[in-house]
């Protein structure tokens, strides 16, 4: 049974919109409403926008809104039921006792208590007489109990039905430590162990639940590491490895490692807030994440050619989560662990050095570029220069582009206007390349070709308007849904998501609640958007009796003129009805 929607209106009224989101995103009010750089993708102008009218939100740069339970949902990677769990334990309240369909939360729930269960068998087994491979491992890497124990490191031995076994006999099902993927279906129908022979590094989310593991191979076979797959609470893109010891440091800025053991290194030496992604490449979606507990992140990857490729991505997706980003040059190219094995005792203030001399990321790029070229040559000086004007060329602060302009043409003995000219040159085309992207995007939003959600919408963009506009109406005027249901018959839309709108508010409505109340629960994080963004928009805000009644004879042309042009399907009570409209209208 869904919640009763006295209790999820109840539930929005004590969690303010305003007041939860200014918890993750800095809001600035603008007019009526609050905006902000949007905590979903990264952007430099705030299109995050939040309506305390009717408590909702709607980005209009990437299409994502709702109401607050959607809000927690997205940014706590929680499912709907638990997003309601969060914020009723926020606002004081009790969920009602058996009204909803809690299977999903119940299958979370047992997910992370398998999870935990596996966490200390594991955790136990290292210390075992079986385990001694994976404890001696550790040490070799020069770890102390101390930190194996902080990070709940583990050993997963080499038969292949420990686990399971183990967790059955807590009364765990077969169904259950599949969907934790801690097991695979085997051909006769029973359950194997997903990790064996490798010692475990535990993925722990800011709640403190354990959400996935890692398994490093104790031999010489492939994958070297082997991670947890997406399950119902765990997401590779959006979760990072350690943030939960890194979020409490107290310190604002974020070492990002390329692995584990990177990460528990760092820790060890006295580095709290290191983190690192989970087997991928570093995400826009984690840069975010970060963005919400660091302002700089110090990039300290391993110097090979992979490390190189990955310190270019992850600075593009840092800096459009508008971060400060540096960048660690390990000495002698050895990657942060070995490094920090090899200082021994002197770990800690060795590791500062290296941060205390790095770099931002323009630094690094620039150093990096100068590598390419034989700057004793004007050749090489020219080809440096229109290069180093590219990169330039992207940054939006013009004193940041001054200071290196500065710089470069000292080193160089080169004019400024010269520079400064080459710049302005690959600045423009940057800009005139994202004005175009930009113009394209727009045209196809407003032909609705890139509608996921109403697909229907770019074949009858005159319609679907209207019908948008009329579900805005009764949305925000429910006494008006007679005149409505008066003047317009469902079945008279064109688009089959907006006839599903209509039919769906207009039920709620005669219902006496609050149209909005439940649409987090009754349908997808999409087409909740798309509600919200209907809500929301211009021609919604300016809804009115003459609009309204505009829209409905848009509709009803619309649908006419499709009658007539299929005269073999046509209702021909219907066509004489509108001709009697027309004419009517015409005297």
């Amino acid at each position: 049974m869904p919640l009763p929607e006295g209790f999820l209106q109840e539930l929005k009224d004590r969690n303010d919109m305003t007041e939860v989101a200014s918890s993750y995103v800095n809001l600035n009010r603008r007019g009526r409403n609050m905006v902000g750089l949007c905590p979903f993708h990264g952007e430099k102008t705030p299109s995050f926008n939040i309506y305390p009218e009717n408590g909702s939100f709607y980005c209009f740069g990437c299409g994502v809104g709702g109401d607050v339970i959607t809000f927690i949902m997205k940014i706590e990677n929680l499912d709907y039921i638990d997003a309601v769990k969060f914020l009723a334990q926020r606002a004081g309240m009790n969920m009602p006792e058996d009204s909803y369909d809690d299977s999903m939360a119940g299958l979370r729930k047992r997910i992370f208590e398998a999870n935990r269960e596996a966490a200390r068998f594991f955790y136990k087994s290292l210390y075992s007489e079986y385990g001694r491979r994976g404890l001696d491992y550790f040490h070799r890497r020069a770890l102390s109990d101390r930190t194996i124990r902080h990070f709940g490191l583990g050993y997963a031995d080499p038969e292949r039905s420990s686990l399971c076994n183990h967790l059955k006999s807590l009364g765990f099902k077969n169904s259950e430590l599949i969907s934790a993927n801690l097991a695979f279906q085997t051909r006769n129908g029973g359950v194997a162990d997903r990790f064996y022979d490798r010692v475990m590094f535990p993925i722990i989310d800011l709640r403190g639940n354990v959400i996935a593991f890692g398994g490093r191979i104790m031999g010489d076979g492939k994958p070297k590491y082997l991670n947890t797959s997406d399950t119902p609470v765990f997401k590779k893109s959006a979760n990072l490895f350690s943030l939960n010891n890194a979020k409490n440091s107290g310190d604002r800025s974020l070492i990002l490692c390329e692995g584990y053991m990177d990460v528990i290194a760092v820790n060890q030496a006295g580095f709290q807030n290191a983190v690192a992604t989970l087997g991928t490449a570093l995400t826009q979606e984690q840069a975010l994440l970060m963005k919400r507990y660091a302002d700089e992140v110090i990039i300290c990857y391993d110097s090979d050619e992979a490390g190189q490729k990955a310190t270019a991505r992850a600075i593009g997706f840092l800096r459009n989560a508008g971060l400060n980003i540096k960048i660690i040059t390990i000495p002698q190219g050895k990657d942060p662990d070995e490094f920090l094995r090899n200082k021994g005792s002197d770990a800690h203030d060795a590791f500062k050095n290296v941060i205390e001399g790095s770099g931002n990321d323009v630094e690094y790029r620039l150093n990096k570029l100068k590598a390419e070229y034989n700057l004793e040559l004007a050749d090489g000086r020219v080809g440096f220069l229109t290069e180093a004007s590219k990169i330039l060329a992207t940054l939006d602060n013009s004193i940041e582009q001054d200071v290196y302009i500065s710089r470069l043409c000292k080193e160089l003995e080169v004019s400024r206007d010269a520079v400064r000219q080459q710049i302005q040159k690959y600045g423009k085309k940057r800009y005139y390349e994202r004005r175009k992207e930009n113009f394209k995007n727009l045209r196809q939003n407003l032909s609705g070709r890139n509608d996921k959600v109403n697909t229907d919408r770019y074949k009858k963009p005159r319609a679907a308007t209207a019908e948008e506009g009329v579900i805005a109406y009764i949305i925000k005027n429910p006494d008006r849904l007679s005149y409505v249901e008066k003047e317009l018959l469902p079945e008279r839309f064109q688009t089959e998501f907006n006839r599903k709108l209509f039919e769906y508010f207009s039920e709620k409505i005669k219902g006496g609640g609050d149209p909005l109340a439940s649409v987090s629960g009754d349908f997808t994080q999409e087409e909740t958007a798309k509600i919200f963004q209907i809500v929301n928009s211009e021609h919604a805000r300016l809804a009115n009796e003459r609009t309204a009644a505009e829209n409905i004879k848009v509709i009803n042309d619309e649908f006419f003129r499709q009658q007539l042009s299929d005269p073999a399907s046509a209702d021909m009570d219907s066509i004489a009805e509108q001709l009697k409209r027309m004419k009517e209208s015409r005297q």
